[in-house]
């Protein structure tokens, strides 16, 4: 599935359980929503930022509970908030954690 396609909100409601399914709090949802956009995310992957082409090289967990893309652009290192990253289309392989990382942001 692709960035043009959607996911239904029962796909990713689902894929929300999964990767909650176990977490006693949002912080251990969090981390395990993390876990899920890290190990099925194909990466790296080339998207636009601000009309500029970058590679997203991974993600990441701060301490400050907020997932992150890793971007780089030659010798340029950017992190960006996973929520406001634009996927390419057609998106990567497992783009659908990030669609289900959206849908249970708070």
């Amino acid at each position: 599935m692709n960035a043009s396609e959607s996911w239904t909100g029962q796909e990713l409601a689902a894929l929300v359980e999964e990767a909650t399914l176990d977490a006693y709090d949002t912080e251990e949802q969090l981390m395990g929503l993390s876990t899920m956009v890290q190990e099925h995310l194909a990466v790296p992957f080339i998207t636009t930022m601000l009309g500029v082409q970058v590679t997203v090289e991974d993600f990441d967990l701060t301490t400050g509970n907020q997932v992150l893309a890793c971007c780089v652009r030659g010798t340029w290192h950017q992190a960006i908030g996973i929520l406001d990253l634009p996927l390419p289309v057609p998106a990567p392989d497992g783009a659908q954690w990030i669609a289900a990382y959206r849908r249970w942001a708070p």
